[in-house]
């Protein structure tokens, strides 16, 4: 869990830097309602940081949270496999990401079920 909460403060403080005009064409105008969102959504992921580092210290006394961190993992991953169905692949790197999160969040529920603090 400690991988998914160093990804949630890397990869937000990513997007929050660049923001939505760092993935358009340059000629592209500013599109400010997405770059807002983004970057909304970005401070989301960002605070989520925080919280899977306190379930990652806390492992012992979370309990089902642990699942939900699994969850999270995996509805990420899904969300890349729904946007490689609709739209096409995004490229090997992102097709890589999607099923690392697939494999990492089934992998942390796994491992907190047969775990013997559960």
């Amino acid at each position: 869990m400690g991988l998914v909460a160093l990804i949630c403060f890397v990869g937000s403080m990513n997007l929050l830097i660049k923001g939505a005009h760092g993935y358009l064409p340059d000629t592209v105008p500013p599109q400010l309602r997405l770059d807002n969102i983004l970057r909304f959504v970005s401070g989301i992921y960002f605070a989520l940081g925080f919280l899977i580092t306190w379930a990652t210290i806390n492992v012992n006394k979370t309990g089902n949270l642990t699942y939900f961190v699994g969850l999270l993992v995996i509805f990420a991953g899904l969300g890349r496999l729904w946007s490689r169905i609709d739209l096409g692949s995004a490229g090997d790197y992102f097709d890589s990401m999607m099923y690392l999160e697939l494999v990492l969040g089934l992998a942390i529920m796994i491992l907190k079920y047969f775990s013997p603090g559960k």
